[in-house]
């Protein structure tokens, strides 16, 4: 018998060695308003068929807990991955990137024509019948080269890629029914576990819809995301024209002597860019129907928003501005007024942080010829300060507005919508794992953070994990809902980003204690880098984005 402490009830129970946690997790009663899916043992992630052979703590989640939704999309990219394969033999399915509640998904045809709604139709069909089913999904593990082999044999070279650079002895791969296929955590015990999901034509191809992460009993709201998927498609163009399709791709032209070559590409591809960005701000400028004054940058954290202000002023001088920048920040209220969470901690992601009214006001003062003084938060004492900082408009000027609620429109409402130019940044992650996993672009900037606070002394690694949560709650309230409303779009990620990453967020995460709870994000951090060929952090230049989060260059 081996011990098995629930920190669900906070209670243990004796059980038989190798028993499933499938079978483990009824015997411990506790309230569930939504279905178990996985657990993390001994605060790593688990499926639920995990057996038990030592004693262990178990935490069994739904899908409100991250992990738990991950181990659910993957089974459910996995579901569709067989649905077409048995539905539309020949046809082509990559997952290629997060959009509107779900996932966007490319079908290819044969015959290179836009998939018909008979075809989703078809789809969609067959993977209720397989949940009818309830098909098991099964993992299997063995040496790499023997998994090699079964993904050559049926034509899935994108696998093949990822492996032959893992440098693993051993690797896993998942069956569902005759279908094989590769994923980079576990997944839920049986297809019956899919129930809250959709399948939808959108443009040339399809979104398979995902669970709200807060009310896993219904559909995650269906945004028009246009913009956003235009910056994806974009980028997921240029990958193709560089050979770099996955990160098996990406790894062997990094084995083969190509990193630093990688690295100019990327850093010319975001400059050219920005220089687009400054030569349309310069444009609308001089238009004297639409005599642009203002432009307002927001974005996400850890999105790079003070790298691109910088980069852009320099832009902005070469065009033969003159930029005058203030962060949204520098107008926060007094700390003891500053909004609270129902916890009674302090909400700095509230609007009402931001003294909104007076930075209004001194907006609508510059507008009309006047000079501001322009005050500066001081997040030491907590109070606002005025320390000779001043603003005028002269011939050429134009005022940077930088901050997470620069596109809310309550924040200038008085302030003409021709004199505004509105930028967001975000880390649209442009390159997969392979065919059928994704990145998700809170992953790249969740290391970024780590890597920013760990290095400026801000925070731990485990104290970073454990504000993310409240962190991403910010951002869905506050910044996301305006995305689609910007002139344009500016893409922070980086082609080569988690190669160059790697070694130094390993160390940094390798801090957090493998007995507190952040640990099960930090190993999942850890498990998710190795995918990734190392490259030398030294090689990225001091005026990089990246720099903001890797700090000097040493």
């Amino acid at each position: 018998m081996v011990q098995i402490y629930c920190k669900n009830t906070k209670t243990v129970k004796n059980v038989a060695e190798g028993t499933p946690l499938l079978d483990i997790v009824d015997s411990f009663e506790f309230e569930r308003p939504y279905p178990i899916v996985s657990a993390k043992v001994n605060n790593v992630s688990q499926g639920l068929k995990y057996r038990v052979y030592q004693s262990r703590d178990v935490e069994f989640v739904d899908l409100r807990d991250g992990s738990g939704m991950r181990a659910y999309c993957r089974s459910l990219c996995f579901l569709l991955v067989k649905a077409v394969r048995d539905a539309l033999p020949g046809y082509r399915l990559y997952i290629e990137h997060p959009i509107s509640g779900g996932y966007y998904c490319n079908l290819r045809k044969p015959d290179r024509k836009v998939v018909s709604q008979e075809e989703v139709d078809a789809v969609k069909e067959r993977m209720q019948e397989i949940i009818r089913k309830d098909l098991p999904f099964h993992r299997h593990e063995l040496q790499t080269e023997e998994a090699i082999k079964i993904f050559a044999d049926r034509g899935m070279d994108d696998k093949v890629k990822l492996f032959s650079t893992s440098q693993e002895v051993y690797s896993d791969y998942y069956t569902l029914g005759e279908t094989v296929d590769y994923y980079y955590g576990c997944l839920v015990p049986s297809a019956s576990f899919l129930q809250i999901w959709d399948l939808v034509k959108y443009e040339n191809g399809l979104i398979l819809r995902l669970p709200d992460h807060n009310h896993p009993d219904r559909l995650a709201p269906a945004m028009e995301q246009p913009r956003t998927f235009e910056v994806f498609a974009e980028y997921l163009r240029w990958n193709v024209i560089m050979g770099l399709s996955n990160v098996g791709d990406l790894n062997k032209a990094c084995q083969d002597g190509h990193a630093t070559e990688l690295i100019q590409v990327s850093e010319a591809l975001q400059e050219r860019k920005i220089v687009k960005i400054a030569e349309e701000i310069e444009k609308r400028y001089n238009d004297p129907e639409n005599p642009l004054k203002i432009v307002l940058i927001t974005g996400p954290s850890s999105s790079g928003k003070t790298t691109f202000c910088n980069r852009l002023s320099v832009q902005l001088k070469a065009c033969g501005l003159h930029p005058l920048s203030l962060s949204t920040d520098d107008y926060f209220v007094n700390r003891v007024e500053t909004p609270k969470l129902p916890n009674g901690m302090y909400d700095f992601d509230h609007f009402d942080t931001v003294d909104h009214a007076m930075l209004e006001s001194d907006m609508l003062k510059v507008l009309a010829g006047e000079r501001i003084d322009i005050p500066e938060y001081d997040f030491v004492t907590g109070k606002r300060e005025y320390k000779g900082k001043s603003f005028k408009l002269t011939k050429g000027s134009i005022i940077l507005i930088e901050g997470i609620h620069a596109l809310n429109p309550l924040l200038l409402p008085s302030v003409e919508d021709k004199y505004k130019y509105r930028i967001f940044i975000n880390t649209l992650t442009s390159v997969s794992l392979d065919n059928h996993n994704t990145i998700p672009p809170t992953d790249t900037r969740l290391l970024r953070r780590i890597m920013r606070d760990y290095t400026k002394g801000y925070f731990s690694a485990m104290e970073t994990i454990r504000q993310w949560p409240s962190v991403c709650e910010g951002e869905e309230k506050w910044i996301r809902p305006y995305q689609e409303t910007a002139d344009t779009m500016f893409n922070s990620s980086y082609l080569i980003e988690f190669a160059v990453l790697r070694t130094r967020a390993e160390q940094i995460l390798s801090t957090v204690p493998k007995n507190k709870a952040e640990y099960a994000e930090a190993h999942r951090l850890m498990h998710f880098l190795h995918y990734f060929v190392p490259v030398d952090d030294r090689q990225i230049p001091f005026t990089s984005l990246l720099r903001e989060f890797l700090g000097p260059n040493v």
